[in-house]
């Protein structure tokens, strides 16, 4: 651990008296002032010598100084309207642009959670977007697809309207292709102690075996085969945090 140092207060050197510069200043000053007292005589003696010449110039400087203001008003006037009138152009731009984002992603929205018409044609990716719209689609809030390489188990998480949390591993087999207990195992020793589930779950397209199920069993995972899969799907079914039996 190491201790905060104290600030060193420096002098500034711009501070010094410096002699050179004072006597720039002093000489500069002296400078103005002939130039304005030679200005003053100037104009002294021309009022002396020529009164009328110098009252002309007196009156047309006093009339115009109205007619300069006005028009540095005028000038100010339109610069700024001309300001206002392109921030409101940019304002209905954009506002125009969010309007047509929020109907693309009003489209997509209701797109997106159309079911597919076999889960089976999908791809592994499609496939885990599928069960996410499902659960989004059944009040789920803070739905995420998190699958990949390294995902440990966790292709889809959601938290249900009661509050509980909900992992889901998605595999999209063929009806050949059984999930083993191998797989079961896997899932089962990362859904609850690493993803803090309170519901873990997997889903398949095809079927489990007889040590799988149970295995699933034994450490409380819901297993969807594909006929519980299409029975979600339909609302004839229960939904795997409703078949888990945990209680918010």
């Amino acid at each position: 651990m190491t201790a905060p140092s104290r600030p060193v207060r420096r002098m500034d050197r711009g501070r010094r008296f410096n002699l050179r510069a004072t006597a720039l200043f002093f000489a500069l000053l002296a400078i103005i002032l002939c130039v304005l007292v030679f200005v003053v005589r100037t104009a002294a003696s021309i009022v002396e010598s020529r009164p009328v010449w110098a009252g002309s110039l007196i009156v047309m400087g006093i009339a115009a100084a109205p007619l300069c203001r006005s028009r540095w008003r005028r000038f100010s006037a339109a610069r700024y309207a001309r300001r206002a009138a392109e921030a409101l152009e940019d304002a209905a731009e954009r506002a125009s642009a969010e309007r047509e984002l929020g109907g693309e992603e009003g489209e997509e929205a209701t797109t997106v959670l159309d079911p597919p018409d076999d889960y089976a044609e999908l791809d592994p990716d499609g496939f885990e977007h599928a069960i996410a719209d499902l659960c989004a689609r059944d009040d789920c809030r803070e739905v995420e697809v998190v699958g990949g390489a390294r995902d440990l188990g966790a292709d889809v998480m959601a938290v249900t309207s009661d509050g509980l949390r909900v992992v889901i591993q998605c595999k999209r087999y063929g009806d050949d292709n059984k999930v083993g207990s191998q797989e079961l195992q896997r899932f089962g020793g990362t859904c609850f102690t690493v993803h803090d589930a309170d519901i873990a779950a997997l889903v398949t397209t095809s079927d489990f075996t007889a040590p799988a199920l149970e295995y699933a069993q034994q450490c409380g995972i819901v297993c969807v085969n594909g006929a519980d899969l299409h029975a979600w799907l339909d609302g004839t079914g229960p939904r795997p945090w409703e078949a888990a039996g945990v209680e918010p």
